[in-house]
């Protein structure tokens, strides 16, 4: 078996680990590398520019929340944006590893690994690699938004400039799809703690009895299942943003926990009793009707005001027509280069169904469109009927002083379009034989692929 031009670097406290590492990589990879000092990470990087780091979480007995890692986790980063960086842990909480994961680790493996997982992981991460050599190099504070040129939405990102640059708490409102999160990490990377953490939490997928836990944290024996010390949430974001996502969903008897660390500025851990600082700035985000919760009282007035600063509507999908096809040709490219697949193209003769479309789900169905059609497609161009948006059936207007042409016409133009021009499908699905439909189709001059 031919070993891959590819370098690795493991890094490690524990000579075993690095030792089965070097012996389940050695006949896959051209070049093993490992130490157990990451201090010499730098000299390692410099010299030997790997291709993959696997890098451990822990170097220090009694240190075990992984901080050193996330340490050297952002410096390879910063130093090495082409190297893909794999996190190890051996202790049984993956908060941590997870977080990693939204800093810009590639994946991680918890220890002791099976060696067809290792290679499997690995040999991803080199392929990534190679993939970001062929590509400028784009650091995560020049990431790219699409933003749009409707109206509304040039609205929308003026204010949310206004409000980076400030430590003011926001509330982002707006239906599902709307681009919410997208928003909330914008705010982030616009703002004068973007090289700190972005820390996202889902509240509307919390269990009651995770609440606490997962947002403020644990002390070691606080409960059956707590085996160290573990930071929530809250401290994980410490410096940087954090991104309540969901907050409309949280019941009144843990709104009222939430409020005490917004009011206090700190976070008490389960288990113990000394209040812990914290400097970060709160985004929130929903999409109920938050104000009309506070007045049936399904929501505390005074945590309403707390997280309420200021206000941020996104505007639905349907609102911002003038963005529909630049946005798409937006996901469209990024959903190519995720994939890399090249020369992929919207149907030109097709466009104006992506604008007739309602979107109710917004962008976030837009994107899984787009993705989807993306991964099925054969060819290079991608109809609307690989979009799958012709269950919306367009209103018809029952004007009798509309002509019977024009409904005939705009019938047999959807029907062609759904079926990208084949003549045989289109004339099933209206009910018509072939000639029947040729000559309507010559009569509306209808031209066919």
């Amino acid at each position: 078996m031919r070993k891959k031009l590819a370098t690795i670097l493991v890094v490690d406290d524990q000579e075993e680990i690095l030792f089965a590492a070097k012996m389940a990589l050695k006949k896959h990879f051209e070049t093993i590398l490992t130490t157990s000092n990451p201090k010499t990470l730098y000299q390692l990087l410099a010299e030997h520019k790997p291709d993959v780091v696997l890098l451990d979480m822990n170097y220090r007995i009694g240190f075990e929340d992984g901080r050193e890692g996330i340490h050297w986790l952002r410096e390879i980063s910063n130093l090495y944006p082409n190297t893909c960086v794999i996190l190890m842990t051996a202790f049984g909480k993956i908060e941590t590893a997870v977080e990693g994961i939204k800093i810009g680790a590639f994946d991680y493996m918890m220890k002791p690994w099976e060696n067809t997982k290792l290679l499997d992981v690995v040999e991803k991460a080199v392929a990534e690699s190679r993939r970001r050599q062929k590509k400028p190099i784009a650091f995560s504070g020049d990431k790219s938004y699409f933003i749009g040129t409707s109206a509304k939405i040039k609205q929308v990102y003026a204010v949310a400039d206004k409000v980076a640059k400030t430590d003011a708490n926001v509330l982002l409102l707006g239906e599902n799809g709307t681009g919410k999160y997208v928003m909330a990490e914008y705010i982030h990377r616009h703002s004068l703690r973007k090289e700190q953490p972005f820390v996202h939490v889902d509240l509307g997928s919390l269990s009651d009895n995770l609440f606490e836990s997962e947002l403020f944290g644990y002390a070691k024996g606080a409960f059956t299942d707590a085996k160290s010390d573990t930071a929530g949430r809250f401290e994980t974001a410490q410096g940087g943003t954090i991104f309540l996502d969901e907050i409309g969903n949280v019941p009144l008897h843990l709104q009222a926990k939430l409020l005490s660390v917004l009011q206090t500025k700190s976070v008490i851990r389960l288990g113990e009793s000394k209040p812990r600082p914290l400097d970060v700035r709160i985004i929130s985000a929903t999409n109920v009707n938050i104000a009309e919760e506070v007045r049936h009282k399904n929501f505390r007035e005074d945590l309403f005001y707390r997280i309420n600063t200021m206000e941020i509507t996104l505007p639905p999908l349907r609102e911002r027509q003038s963005d529909i096809l630049a946005l798409a040709e937006f996901l469209l490219a990024e959903k190519s280069e995720k994939y890399n697949l090249h020369n992929l193209a919207f149907d030109s003769e097709n466009l104006e169904w992506l604008e007739r479309y309602p979107w109710p789900g917004n962008i976030r169905e837009m994107e899984n469109k787009i993705e989807r059609a993306v991964i099925l497609s054969d060819s290079g161009v991608i109809s609307v009927s690989d979009l799958d948006i012709f269950d919306y059936q367009p209103e018809v207007s029952l004007d009798e002083n509309r002509p019977i042409s024009d409904l005939e016409r705009q019938t047999i133009e959807k029907a062609l379009a759904k079926h990208s021009g084949n003549i045989s499908k289109t004339a099933d699905e209206l009910g018509l034989s072939r000639p029947a439909l040729y000559r309507r189709m010559e009569k509306y001059n209808l031209g066919s692929k």
